[in-house]
């Protein structure tokens, strides 16, 4: 499996980095780690899809997006070990994980450039990624953002090419769209009656990755 950390790096290198880590396993509901803790390790996501949550003013807590196969979380633990998660990570499935210790990653940093490298062009696409975000929120209609995210899940849940099934509520899409429910129901139903997505309880389906992804850039 590639990770995005790895790229730039040469056979040997990414055997050396993956050598530090160590397989983690996690249960359906089970917390990886919890807001606040110790940022002290990087992960990347072998199988399965986890929840990335956070704790708002009101006391609420919302899940602002979901990763799965292929994804990481957690590379502040690759610069700096003495900083705080700033999510809490949930396992919505059984998951494994490759725990890289920050503490184990900070001798191949000083000693490699090459390692400095990968995460400088790791944190660059996790700026990127967030300014892109926010030009969404800022400037772009609430259908925009809504289908922007639909296309995100679809990655996170694409298994094959056919029909992808995302388990989620709409309720539950209105928190990673910043939207309410009904205005997220208005915004499915459109798709449906472009025969992009099907609706169904506790489940939408996409029909029509191209179609979605052409929304998406246009």
């Amino acid at each position: 499996m590639r990770w995005a950390v790895l790229e730039g790096l040469g056979e040997a290198e990414q055997a050396e980095f993956l050598a530090l880590g160590r397989r983690r396993t996690f249960a359906r509901n089970e917390v990886v780690c919890h807001m606040g803790d110790p940022a002290d390790s990087y992960h990347l996501v072998e199988r399965g899809r986890l929840g990335v949550r956070v704790s708002l003013a009101n006391g609420d807590e919302a899940m602002i997006n979901i990763i799965g196969p292929g994804a990481s979380f957690g590379e502040l633990a690759l610069v700096r070990t003495d900083r705080q998660r700033t999510a809490t990570i949930v396992a919505l499935e059984q998951v494994t994980t490759l725990a890289i210790p920050g503490s184990a990653f900070a001798s191949l940093r000083d000693q490699k450039p090459q390692f400095r490298d990968a995460v400088v062009r790791l944190m660059a696409d996790r700026v990127d990624d967030l300014s892109h975000r926010l030009i969404e929120e800022m400037y772009l209609g609430f259908d925009r953002r809504l289908q922007s995210r639909l296309l995100d899940l679809a990655r996170a849940y694409a298994e094959g090419t056919g029909v992808v099934h995302v388990p989620l509520t709409q309720s539950q899409l209105a928190q990673m769209t910043g939207g309410t429910r009904p205005t997220v129901n208005l915004a499915l139903q459109r798709l449906a009656d472009q025969g992009i997505v099907a609706l169904s309880r506790g489940r939408i389906e996409i029909l029509d990755m191209e179609a979605l992804r052409r929304k998406v850039t246009r």
